[in-house]
């Protein structure tokens, strides 16, 4: 679907935030959220699904260069060029700066990450939380043993035959019952579902361009979809967030929904489509998924290279 195809008023994205809410589900205390869906035993059945020992990152490379996708590039620079001529060892120092959450890294969004009327995930008061060395509430340091789960790739692009979705547009629940139901995956209780629409490679093909003003992703009625099947996170090679948004008068519906309803994390900015072609090599869709971010006391996400395993 395109456009404003699934428009919805303040008044009603307001009833479908109360609707989705999971907040006191696993305590007043949680800072986990929607990863509580996972279980020690949904990993070991994860891990069953790797077959052939095939690894595929599913990260972008830092961009170091300004473009309509990236007013705020990676830094990298040496800071250290060892001795010129010398007989011993030498070492070579470099230096790695990234304000990650935009639209060029590909990076993890944790809890702290978005506030709706002042308010984190859990009904913690964001002003309250927050100071200037970070969150003292669900920081991405909460993750530091990772997130390991069974991947679900609900690829839109392969399914409808193209290179690309063109943007904009919003995929909403009944594209991604289609495309899970044509690629033969069901969508189950602790997954980690990505949603492909191809936009990486129509970057490579056509150059970058602004997505605040055009990008594909998702309808609200598909985060019902996803909230319905309580999965555990949720990533797409966007930033799961359609634009022009849907929603009057919010311009990240799918985060305020996702993160500070639901507690989920999202996945932002990944490349997924070496994933999809070797999904389609493999002839499944499901893979074990491995999400390891950095740990930062305090971080509202880090930046990560998530690894696909099938």
């Amino acid at each position: 679907m395109t456009g404003h195809a699934f428009t919805l008023s303040y008044a009603e994205f307001d009833q479908l935030f109360e609707k989705l809410k999971n907040w006191g589900r696993w305590g007043e205390d949680d800072e986990l959220g929607a990863l509580n869906f996972i279980r020690e035993a949904d990993v070991v059945e994860a891990a069953k699904l790797v077959k052939t020992g095939r690894r595929v990152s599913l990260g972008r490379a830092l961009d170091t260069v300004a473009g309509p996708d990236n007013d705020r590039p990676a830094l990298h620079y040496m800071t250290h060029m060892g001795e010129r001529g010398a007989d011993d060892s030498t070492y070579y120092l470099d230096f790695i700066g990234v304000d990650f959450h935009g639209h060029s890294a590909s990076h993890v969004d944790a809890l702290p990450h978005v506030a709706y009327k002042g308010m984190f995930y859990n009904g913690k008061r964001a002003a309250e939380v927050v100071a200037s060395k970070g969150s003292s509430f669900a920081p991405v340091s909460t993750l530091a043993c990772g997130v390991t789960a069974r991947g679900v790739l609900l690829d839109a692009a392969r399914v409808r035959g193209v290179d690309w979705v063109e943007p904009p547009a919003a995929l909403g629940a009944e594209d991604l019952e289609a495309i899970a139901g044509d690629l033969g995956v069901e969508v189950r209780r602790g997954d980690a579902v990505l949603v492909r629409s191809g936009q990486v490679r129509r970057e490579r093909a056509l150059g970058a361009w602004a997505p605040e003003l055009s990008e594909v992703g998702l309808a609200t009625s598909a985060v019902e979809w996803l909230a319905d099947r309580q999965i555990s996170i949720l990533g797409s090679d966007g930033d799961s967030d359609a634009r022009p948004s849907p929603v009057e008068g919010i311009g990240g519906p799918v985060h305020v929904l996702a993160i500070t309803a639901m507690g989920m994390c999202l996945l932002d900015n990944l490349d997924l489509d070496s994933l999809s072609d070797t999904c389609s090599e493999a002839g499944a869709f499901e893979f074990l998924l491995v999400v390891a971010p950095l740990i930062v006391p305090g971080g509202t996400g880090s930046p990560v290279n998530p690894i696909a395993i099938l």
